[in-house]
């Protein structure tokens, strides 16, 4: 008998099923879906919540940068943390947080309140994604990647398009505190299957051992972070560096980053792993992700403002507009994924910038009479550029990595398309008010007697009015305030277009970029020199 138990107790313990990677797949992408949502579903929620908590619509905009801020801090160190406490303990601490915090988002009866909770909700979202993508690129071998990131970019690159609109339908119909409430359900739904279905790999067990706590790195990164997302979100609104409190917070931002680097460089345990660019191929698609960021915000931004103050739409038939992108992103990126166990991930790359700036060059073209099919495959065309980029990076920047170093290459190339995200809505909003202003200037400089345009109209709006009743000089008003009205539209709409030039020729620069990365063996990580 007591050979038996002795026996028992030797042998080793059962392993557990294997779990088939596409259900792991899409637990984890359930909430990393949702944290990407709400990035931007908020948005068009502002001036319901400002209403509701008493507090000036600017004030409201704290709900957003708070979430940005916190979000962006996070995002680096995710490697770190899942190296500390293991991925598996940080992802579900992440879901955890980020459930919890939705929760006291709905229920919070003051702005700083919310502020405070949208700040830990930021904090948990941080954690998701790059750790989606380490689990995806653990789980799958290389053959398979492509697919499996597929499936992440399908959340990723759809959740910010639907979001403003979903924000808009909920607020509309609902409450704002259901933009918050949604995330619960998925939340705990999460939480379940992950601790059911997934594990950390054996490297990341032992990597766990003789961690120390980089606190210089910690806290130079939280405030170089921290103080650029503010400088980015913030800047457009208080007029850049005419204001003192955007001048110092850049100062201190720029100064912690490089001394962020110089640190992190040396230490012999850093908390972001910068060592990882000396790798061409990541340190390349790091950057293109980061353009990839630029140009699926900037564009997000755009079109629903063009929709709304050039075309008249609602905010529901913007939404309408956008939609066929989405249907298109779902479609082309298992495509893309399948083309990339056949064909080298650099050739769907130049198509895919060439795709993308195609389409943000046909936006050059828009007019104020455009109709809604056109303003629909526009968002097509981009959509499907975007899914031919955004799969391909993921793969080539992951391909030449040891596995050990996924966390730390997740929580960069996230952090790379965040704040090109960032970024570009920065630029976009700011170029759009002044170049709206040149153009403005300029062709009010144009009207005077000698314009046989202005003299023409004038004089037909006013006997226009007059018809109507108007005395003559109630008429003259009403005609000159037509005008103006006529010139502030095309200003506007000349400012869109130079928005579209600036983003397309951004990305159609990036090709030769592309070259510079090695070549993926289709199917596998092999370089070929």
């Amino acid at each position: 008998m007591s050979e038996t138990l002795s026996i028992t107790a030797a042998m080793p313990r059962a392993e557990r099923a294997p779990v088939n990677p596409w259900i792991i797949a899409l637990t984890v992408t359930l909430a990393t879906f949702m944290e990407v949502l709400d990035t931007s579903v908020a948005n068009v929620s502002l001036p319901h919540i400002a209403g509701s908590l008493s507090a000036s619509v600017d004030e409201s905009t704290w709900v957003l940068t708070s979430y940005l801020v916190s979000n962006a801090i996070v995002l680096p160190m995710s490697g770190w943390f899942s190296s500390l406490i293991g991925r598996k303990h940080f992802y579900m601490s992440c879901v955890a947080i980020f459930t919890l915090s939705s929760l006291m988002c709905g229920l919070s009866t003051s702005l700083p309140m919310l502020i405070f909770f949208r700040v830990l909700q930021g904090a948990g979202g941080g954690g998701l994604q790059p750790s989606e993508q380490a689990i995806l690129a653990d789980t799958f071998p290389p053959r398979q990647r492509g697919m499996a990131f597929a499936v992440y970019g399908m959340a990723v690159v759809l959740a910010p398009a639907i979001g403003p609109t979903l924000g808009g339908w909920i607020t509309d119909n609902f409450e704002w505190r259901w933009i918050f409430f949604i995330n619960i359900p998925v939340g705990l739904l999460s939480l379940l299957l992950t601790q059911r279905l997934i594990e950390d790999p054996p490297y990341l067990k032992q990597e766990k051992k003789n961690r120390r706590i980089d606190y210089i790195g910690l806290g130079l990164l939280a405030v170089g972070l921290g103080f650029l997302q503010v400088v980015l979100d913030k800047g457009e609104r208080d007029d850049w560096f005419s204001s003192h409190f955007i001048l110092i917070t850049t100062v201190v931002s720029i100064t912690a980053l490089i001394a962020l680097v110089v640190w992190e460089w040396r230490h012999d345990d850093p908390i972001i792993d910068l060592h990882l660019f000396r790798e061409r191929s990541f340190a390349v698609g790091n950057f293109l992700m980061f353009m990839v960021g630029f140009a699926l915000m900037s564009s997000t931004v755009l079109l629903p403002l063009f929709m709304q103050t050039i075309l008249g739409y609602t905010a529901e038939q913007a939404g309408l507009a956008l939609m066929p992108g989405g249907f298109a992103i779902l479609l082309a990126m298992p495509i893309i994924g399948f083309l990339l166990s056949k064909y080298d991930a650099r050739w769907l790359l130049v198509f895919g910038l060439s795709l993308l700036s195609f389409a943000l060059f046909f936006m050059t073209r828009f007019d104020p009479l455009i109709d809604f099919r056109t303003a629909a495959l526009a968002r097509v065309f981009q959509g499907i550029g975007l899914s031919c980029l955004f799969v391909p990076i993921n793969t080539a920047a992951y391909a030449f990595l040891p596995k050990e170093k996924n966390n730390a290459a997740s929580g960069l190339i996230n952090l790379g398309r965040n704040i090109g995200g960032s970024l570009g809505i920065s630029l976009v909003t700011t170029m759009l008010s002044r170049r709206a202003q040149f153009h403005q200037a300029r062709l009010t400089g144009m009207l005077n007697s000698g314009n046989s345009w202005f003299e023409t109209t004038l004089h037909s709006l006013i006997h226009k009015f007059v018809a109507h009743g108007a005395s003559v000089g109630i008429a003259t008003q009403q005609a000159y305030a037509m005008i103006a009205n006529m010139i502030h539209q095309q200003a506007t709409m000349l400012a869109y277009i130079d928005d579209f030039w600036l983003v397309g020729w951004s990305v159609l620069v990036m090709i030769p970029l592309v070259f510079l990365m090695k070549k993926v063996k289709p199917g596998g990580p092999m370089a070929v020199h």
